[in-house]
């Protein structure tokens, strides 16, 4: 073979080495463990990569189990498209999405993602005229059948089900109103608040199943942590890791005092991951509290979840280990 042959092909074997490279996701960050559930922080206020945007809101990447989940999608969709690919998240790469409520800091980004990845599957609350769409039996209505049949709903023939309409109607939506196991040990905890600001608010929480014990993820916690950990404790008591938000960002200091007291003495939760709407003067407590099983939840973190769990920073060294006491 001569020089020209040999450089020709050298050329050709690089153009399918590098065509190849272009579909192969990112590298875990320095240190992660492949095996091991991963919550990858998306969207949020605070945090200490640079390069990422911070905004009010929450979503996150959760890996376990064979799985990939976008749960919530944050404030804006162009600051999640942004830090998802500074972080080299491929938002086109996802076995479903959890959006956790209806408020907008938690589902605004979702039409920038289905501009990405149109065909994903969702799973929403279901509300009886909800944002994600619904439907209702029509009997929910009373009748007056003395009405001429132009004065009567549907003639005085409604169907058996109404089906209302949603904000994204090309959008592959499921929606969810009690608890359910969407995959091989992963739940979604489905509860509705009873809290002045937020009530009837319906909000999905996630749980997954590890050998360890329960990895939860929380949007906003509004129909209350404690609900939602009684919920997830009748299918494990032992809660491994409570990761997002815990909605005390005006709570004053005896609440924040009880939230903690309960998740450290009445479901013993082992690690705790806050962010999002707990609240600076919570996160100062529940450092104070958990000490080392406290780990950073700002953007750009990723959570290694594990008896022993680990925050990584972007590609960086590990910080803030969580040892479980033995």
């Amino acid at each position: 073979m001569n020089g020209k042959s040999i450089l020709v092909g050298m050329a050709s074997a690089l153009s399918i080495l590098l065509a190849g490279c272009a579909g192969i996701p990112r590298a875990p960050a320095a240190g992660a463990d492949p095996g091991k559930p991963v919550i990858t922080v998306l969207y949020d206020a605070f945090g200490q990569t640079p390069d990422l945007q911070k905004d009010w809101g929450y979503a996150a990447l959760v890996e376990a189990g064979g799985k990939r989940i976008l749960f919530d999608t944050g404030n804006d969709g162009a600051i999640l498209a942004h830090n998802a690919k500074t972080l080299g998240v491929d938002l086109t790469r996802l076995d479903f999405v959890v959006m956790s409520h209806r408020h907008g800091d938690h589902m605004g980004g979702l039409s920038r993602l289905l501009d990405i990845n149109p065909k994903v599957k969702i799973y929403a609350p279901k509300e009886g005229f909800g944002v994600y769409g619904a439907d209702l039996p029509s009997s929910f209505y009373r009748r007056d059948a003395s009405l001429p049949a132009t004065q009567q709903y549907y003639g005085g023939e409604p169907p058996d089900v109404m089906h209302f309409g949603s904000a994204w109607p090309q959008a592959d939506i499921t929606l969810i109103d009690r608890t359910t196991e969407i995959a091989p040990g992963m739940h979604l905890i489905a509860l509705v608040s009873d809290k002045p600001g937020t009530l009837e608010l319906r909000e999905l929480s996630l749980a997954i199943e590890t050998p360890d014990g329960i990895v939860v993820v929380v949007g906003c916690s509004h129909p209350g942590i404690d609900r939602i950990l009684q919920a997830v404790a009748a299918i494990d008591a032992r809660i491994l890791l409570v990761a997002g938000g815990l909605h005390l960002v005006v709570a004053k200091d005896p609440e924040i005092a009880s939230v903690i007291a309960m998740l450290r003495d009445t479901y013993r939760v082992s690690q705790i991951a806050p962010g999002h709407c707990t609240g600076e003067p919570t996160f100062t407590e529940l450092r104070k509290v958990f000490g080392e099983r406290y780990l950073y939840a700002g953007v750009g973190t990723r959570i290694e979840i594990g008896p022993t769990s680990r925050s990584l920073q972007g590609t960086g060294p590990p910080m803030q280990p969580a040892a479980v006491p033995g």
